[in-house]
């Protein structure tokens, strides 16, 4: 699995898919309104609505091509393999000298959200798991030091 590739969730595809289309219709069309009127204010060149919208175009043509690329470019992760951690894997972690475990899915950067328990497949405890089985105890280098996390099921 390469570090510079994306992984994405049928889901998370779904969900992108959606945001572009908004993007790309809706949100576009929003913004050449707003372009029109702040054009009619007068002098374009002390015209605050006028840069702003056009700031606005272009932060929606830049979402607009990053979500084409990763939409181009992803890898849709399937349910993991319940034997090795993959992209996709719901894995129980125990975390050394803890008597409680956590349980966290390993995504793809794009849909990682470690409030909910889904962490990057780049991220230090991620990458860790990536390749291992029930039983492995995998070392993660982190701000506070070096933690070690014994695998209790992987999902």
């Amino acid at each position: 699995m390469s570090k510079d590739t994306q992984y994405l969730t049928k889901e998370k595809f779904s969900e992108l898919e959606r945001e572009l289309e908004h993007l790309r219709s809706e949100r576009r069309k929003e913004i050449a309104e707003h372009l029109e009127y702040a054009k009619k204010l007068g002098d374009l060149s002390e015209n605050a609505e006028y840069h702003q919208a056009r700031e606005e175009q272009a932060e929606v043509e830049d979402r607009i091509r990053k979500l084409e690329d990763l939409l181009k470019t992803a890898v849709i992760a399937g349910p993991g393999s319940t034997d090795v951690v993959t992209v996709g894997s719901t894995v129980r972690v125990e975390k050394d000298g803890d008597n409680k475990s956590v349980l966290v899915t390993i995504v793809g950067s794009e849909e990682a959200d470690t409030t909910v328990g889904k962490v990057s497949n780049i991220s230090p405890l991620g990458s860790a798991l990536l390749g291992h089985k029930v039983g492995d105890v995998v070392t993660v280098s982190t701000p506070k030091g070096m933690n070690r996390y014994k695998i209790a099921a992987v999902k």
